[in-house]
């Protein structure tokens, strides 16, 4: 048996790792922590397996990945939508080994690319992004919970409301201090921040989860974000096109920074006008000048300088 033939499929959870080997069969369970992975390398060395394949599960197969990246491994993440589509056109049940199966397969199936693993001053900026959206996330409940709060609780609400504003503009100072620590981000940082909409946690978000930033073609941008319509057409029929899959917190800030930039770039501004004026609903349009401004972006930090947004530019 070829050892390149080898694929390794992880099921995460917040306890334990289940491991699978295809096509050997052969399986392993272990703690989702230091030692657990310390023994899960142990027993994948000897079998220099193509690919590690673990399902993106927001935060909890992070350690095993970057874990795997720095023992030599080359591990990919999948989209948990498409490996639960295999797993139906396969007729599986839904169990940790099976879905660990599964994975191996998907990811020998699909020749599934290697993930590039974050350096350790990424993981740093994804951690101070990710705990400021969570903050803001608190302060937007708690503004809602103070508009129809009794006077009895108001002042509590405020105070927590005035704690949470310094904890956000406490963490902004942290993320704007580590975007400094590295050439490379400072240089991306200066292009990203001269662009119309796009400000301070955009570029974090954009510099710690979209690493891969001005590095492939719009059209895969556009797909590995998740604003690319996704057709759904059956013989005579033309379904409505969807976005689905993607980075969800790179589209939330690519959103935010294109509600800016429709009302103030005239470029941007005529585009959503027009989607709207040919009868497109405005989430639609919104999306669409979402993905403009990505491929506006992506190539902004593919060439290394700013290039003007014109009619002409924003289809490409």
């Amino acid at each position: 048996m070829s050892t390149a033939s080898i694929w390794v499929g992880i099921d995460v959870s917040q306890k334990q790792l289940d491991v699978y080997v295809h096509p050997s069969g052969e399986t392993l369970n272990v703690k989702n922590e230091k030692e657990g992975i310390e023994q899960l390398i142990e027993f994948l060395t000897p079998l220099h397996p193509e690919r590690v394949v673990l399902e993106a599960t927001g935060r909890l197969e992070r350690l095993a990945l970057c874990e795997l990246a720095a023992a030599g491994f080359v591990v990919a993440l999948a989209n948990p939508q498409r490996v639960r589509s295999y797993a139906k056109a396969l007729g599986k049940a839904k169990t940790d080994r099976l879905d660990a199966q599964v994975l191996a397969r998907f990811g020998e199936a699909t020749q599934l690319a290697p993930y590039p693993v974050p350096e350790a001053l990424a993981l740093q900026l994804m951690d101070v992004v990710g705990r400021q959206r969570q903050l803001v996330e608190i302060m937007v409940a708690e503004k809602n919970r103070l508009s129809r709060a009794r006077s009895t609780i108001r002042q509590d609400i405020t105070e927590h409301i005035e704690q949470l504003q310094k904890r956000i503009n406490a963490l902004s100072e942290q993320l704007q201090h580590l975007m400094q620590r590295s050439d490379e981000w400072k240089r991306k940082r200066q292009l990203l921040l001269s662009l119309c909409g796009v400000g301070e946690l955009t570029t974090a978000v954009l510099l710690a989860e979209l690493p891969e930033l001005g590095t492939m073609s719009h059209k895969k941008m556009a797909r590995l974000v998740g604003v690319a319509p996704v057709n759904r057409d059956s013989g005579q029929h033309r379904g409505t096109r969807r976005i689905q899959g993607g980075r969800a917190s790179v589209r939330s800030a690519l959103f935010m920074a294109t509600l800016v930039a429709i009302r103030h770039h005239p470029v941007l501004k005529a585009h959503y006008q027009q989607l709207r004026q040919r009868g497109k609903l405005k989430l639609v349009a919104l999306m669409a000048c979402a993905r403009k401004l990505l491929v506006w972006l992506n190539a902004i930090v593919r060439d290394g300088q700013v290039r003007p947004l014109t009619p002409a530019t924003a289809l490409d």
